[in-house]
């Protein structure tokens, strides 16, 4: 059956991997992607793609009700994959509200336009809402999130997400629409924005600039190639049951500090450095206000109904990811200084 599928936020990092995969993996469909090419909307990490005949790219706000119902007129939009938001928790708490308008108006944006298209029959129609592991607050020293884990979110980001989630899950129980959430481990890989942890200590070493850790260094994420992240988002959205929440993780958990480390030990490798040299520019800060000590996903259950686990190794992602950003300066040259932002203006205003 052809679809007609909006995805939000796809010029992101997550996004822009999961219209890559949706555009090459399924000709049949259309693939609208809907970004507001905010500070981390970048249309270059999709240009291999662009003149695809199954892609369109609509710049536009979910915050815009009424672009949002033009939108689903004009392209007949039968399905929806939301990623859009503002996920960076730093940002979060210096401007929360920010986070309240888009993570969670937009969300039921979204939804209500969807519940107005769709009302007629919605077992037709697919509204999937991928959301984050930071929902389910910090864990001790042992333990996994999993998908019954109660919600306590510690960061104005993880708060606006767990908000928008419980709106999907609402609209599903009083309207009966068809909905499904996952609920992902940090992510990484090839066109991660850098402001976060692993693009951003690539760059700091290549401009040999000190790797800021925060605290003691002893927080503990669980890491996800981002490549399998949308292998799973492609999986739920074509065989997951409806009203479900499926956690999405890699079973790779690592210290910050391990993780700089290993990570410094890399490049140093591969820059052809004397190893020690990138460590030698790890640099303790004040840690942040209300930082979780440690997230863990259990994925066992998108692997016992869906069959999904991770393609690759850490150490195997870690290694391709470095290979990315060091194949690709310009791409990263182009974030770093902002020029990225101009890529729309001569791909769509200036024709």
């Amino acid at each position: 059956m052809a679809k007609q599928i909006l995805i939000t936020g796809g010029a992101g990092f997550i996004g822009s991997h999961v219209v890559r995969l949706f555009v090459n993996n399924y000709p049949g469909y259309t693939i609208v992607n809907l970004d507001a090419l905010t500070y981390a909307g970048n249309l270059e990490n999709l240009a291999d793609i662009a003149s695809r005949p199954n892609y369109r790219f609509v710049k536009a706000n979910i915050l815009d009700a009424d672009r949002l119902d033009q939108l689903f007129t004009e392209y007949g939009i039968t399905d929806v994959i939301h990623l859009a938001a503002e996920s960076h928790v730093d940002r979060s708490i210096v401007s929360p509200l920010d986070f309240v308008y888009t993570n969670i108006v937009g969300t039921v944006n979204l939804l209500n336009t969807a519940r107005k298209h769709w009302a007629a029959d919605y077992a037709k129609h697919r509204f999937y809402h991928i959301s984050t592991d930071e929902v389910y607050g910090s864990l001790g020293e042992k333990g996994l999130f999993t998908e019954t884990t109660a919600y306590a979110p510690n960061s104005p980001y993880s708060a606006s997400k767990a908000a928008s989630d419980h709106f999907v899950r609402a609209y599903h129980e009083t309207y009966h629409m068809h909905t499904v959430v996952s609920n992902c481990s940090n992510n990484y890989g090839p066109y991660h924005f850098p402001e976060k942890l692993i693009p951003l200590f690539i760059h700091n070493i290549l401009q040999r600039k000190p790797l800021p850790v925060y605290g003691d260094g002893l927080y503990t994420r669980d890491w996800l190639y981002v490549k399998d992240h949308a292998r799973a988002i492609d999986l739920i959205f074509h065989q997951g049951n409806v009203g479900e929440t499926y956690n999405i993780g890699g079973f790779n958990e690592w210290k910050n500090i391990d993780l700089v480390k290993l990570l410094c030990k890399l490049m140093d490798q591969k820059l052809g450095r004397k190893q020690g040299e990138s460590e030698a520019m790890i640099t303790y800060i004040k840690d942040r206000p209300g930082h979780d000590r440690r997230y863990a996903i259990d994925a066992t259950k998108l692997n016992r109904e869906l069959g999904w686990k991770p393609s690759v190794t850490f150490e195997e992602g870690l290694d391709e990811t470095i290979d990315w950003y060091l194949n690709n300066n310009e791409w990263l040259e182009h974030v770093t200084s902002g020029a990225y932002q101009h890529y729309y203006e001569s791909m769509y205003e200036n024709r």
